[in-house]
């Protein structure tokens, strides 16, 4: 059957469009995460932004786009919020200690990696905390990037950001 203009029939076997795909090995979890190439250098200087405030105003005022600021909705103080000239720590505010925020990095992968892959590669985890995450063993790196590159994904190694958004980079368990 012939289609106009180029279509294709909704029944043609449907590749992925190229995605750009950053990943490295995770420290706090110890196997690899991945996360979208187009956001997450962003999403690590937000990161990095919040956590080198050093009053609460300054916390307060860390413009997060890919993010939600923890310190600007930060519910440790209901009665009353820190004043602004008030020294920031943040490892002091509950959803950092608690580890929820950042999210794992290592829960990424379910929604950047297809099914078969994760299934192929990886081990569900369960954490009482935090929700799950997908444990993808170092060794099978060759492997999966192999797989993700033939399938049409871009991808590239960056330990530096995959721990940096998983909180390594002011965590005291980092």
């Amino acid at each position: 059957m012939s289609y106009p203009h180029g279509t294709m029939c909704a029944m043609t076997t449907h590749h992925p469009t190229t995605r750009r795909l950053v990943y490295g090995h995770a420290q706090l979890h110890d196997c690899l995460a991945f996360a979208d190439a187009n956001t997450a250098a962003e999403e690590a200087e937000e990161i990095k932004a919040l956590a080198a405030a050093r009053t609460w105003g300054e916390a307060r005022q860390v413009r997060m786009t890919h993010l939600s600021n923890p310190a600007a909705a930060d519910e440790d103080f209901p009665d009353e919020d820190p004043a602004d000239d008030e020294a920031f720590d943040i490892n002091e505010l509950n959803s950092v200690a608690e580890g929820d925020w950042p999210p794992m990095v290592t829960e990424r992968a379910f929604k950047l990696l297809p099914e078969d892959l994760q299934d192929q590669f990886g081990e569900r985890q369960f954490t009482a905390l935090n929700g799950d995450y997908l444990e993808i063993p170092v060794d099978r790196e060759g492997e999966l990037v192999a797989e993700l590159r033939n399938r049409g994904y871009e991808v590239s190694r960056d330990d530096e950001v995959i721990n940096v958004l998983d909180g390594r980079s002011f965590s005291p368990l980092g």
